[in-house]
């Protein structure tokens, strides 16, 4: 059994390069084009702080004369899920959409459109504890969000 596991595995590895598959970072993969270049406004909530670094920790920082600008709005809500006999929310889902458009260093629409995630978080501890794992959550959410911004561009610049 572990030796048809293997030979899939090295067959789809072949499927693959036979396909065109090149790596986003590799020689003529596109994706380095992006790096230190993509300009983003300056965060004014927590939430755009974290979204920010979490791109700039994937991408680098802009240039003083990027090639392209990002453009971008977050939005985000909670809904309760969980609760107890007597009606009390236990958890909630933090939802979040980041809408962008994506420029060039002309002003040139390159792309635009939204991505969006969730997290969530208990309330079963302390006032303490459920504040604490709210902020967690609207963080890893941001983290989340900006993920799939980088992927989304890299994908952009790979096609």
């Amino acid at each position: 059994m572990w030796l048809s596991d293997r030979r899939k595995f090295l067959l789809s590895a072949l499927a693959l390069g036979g396909c065109g598959f090149q790596p986003v970072y590799g020689t003529g993969g596109g994706g380095g084009q992006l790096l230190n270049a993509v300009a983003l406004p300056d965060p004014v909530t927590e939430q755009q702080y974290q979204f920010v670094k979490r791109f700039e920790e994937r991408m680098g920082r802009a240039s003083a004369q990027p090639a392209y600008r990002l453009e971008y709005s977050i939005s985000s809500w909670e809904l309760g899920q969980g609760a107890t006999s007597t009606g009390s929310t236990t958890r909630y889902r933090v939802n979040g959409t980041v809408s962008f458009t994506f420029k060039d260093a002309n002003g040139v629409v390159v792309a635009s459109g939204s991505e969006q995630a969730f997290t969530s978080y208990s309330t079963t501890g302390s006032t303490a504890a459920t504040r604490a794992s709210q902020q967690d959550a609207e963080q890893r959410l941001s983290v989340i969000l900006a993920d799939q911004m980088v992927d989304r561009l890299l994908s952009l610049v790979a096609g």
